[in-house]
């Protein structure tokens, strides 16, 4: 597959968690940021290499072989932004833009090499799972901060949103993956959560409460 086909790959496979049924040609197009008929033209392509099933009008989805393409792509995703943090020293902040050229290495040999090296991590610095060489994914048990519970303990364990912006606040706020959090107080007015970390009370929004998963 050309960088563009591993792309496309990625995007239909992370939105078929959202939409299983199907994924419709604006989604991708939005996600990609590019016009509707070039999605077209590409899922042409990606169905003659028999990885996605499409039709017109009627979504796409991705075939076996395209969920183990996928599975790959973002397995060697994850690994880079583990190295790129664990070994190289970047914040969490900083690293999906790198692993984003870095996987597209082709090299099995490397990855799985990696992966070794690594230690075979089953998370990586977000809190996502990462795929094994087989394509199997560890599941784990989780809601988001916004779902919990009034006078419940909880240890934060990834981040729907990855973005710079949202990982910078939660630096700020000296939040991260292993921060163990008390709920004190859910306003009904907006939803805000009173929580009790790091030994002292912060208010974090519905809209925080929103991408951060806690167990």
């Amino acid at each position: 597959m050309t960088n563009s086909e591993e792309n496309y790959i990625k995007v239909i496979y992370h939105l078929s968690g959202v939409s299983p049924k199907g994924i419709n040609t604006n989604a991708i197009a939005s996600m990609i940021e590019t016009k509707a008929s070039s999605v077209t033209d590409m899922l042409k392509k990606l169905a003659d290499k028999k990885l996605v099933s499409y039709q017109k009008y009627q979504g796409v989805n991705l075939t076996e072989k395209g969920v183990f393409a996928a599975k790959m792509i973002v397995r060697k995703h994850r690994l880079w932004e583990v190295f790129l943090v664990d070994k190289l020293h970047f914040s969490w902040d900083e690293v999906h833009d790198i692993a984003e050229e870095l996987e597209h290495i082709k090299s099995d040999i490397l990855i799985n090499k990696l992966d070794a090296f690594l230690g075979f991590p089953a998370y990586d610095p977000h809190g996502d799972p990462i795929p094994n060489e087989l394509g199997d994914v560890k599941k784990m048990n989780k809601l988001l901060l916004s779902e919990a519970k009034i006078g419940q303990k909880y240890v934060c364990v990834g981040v729907k949103d990855s973005s710079s912006d949202f990982l910078k606040y939660l630096d700020k706020h000296k939040i991260s993956l292993g921060t163990h959090l008390e709920v004190k107080e859910i306003e009904t007015f907006d939803s805000s959560i009173s929580v009790f970390l790091n030994s002292q009370f912060i208010s974090i929004s519905n809209k925080i409460a929103t991408n951060l998963y806690i167990q």
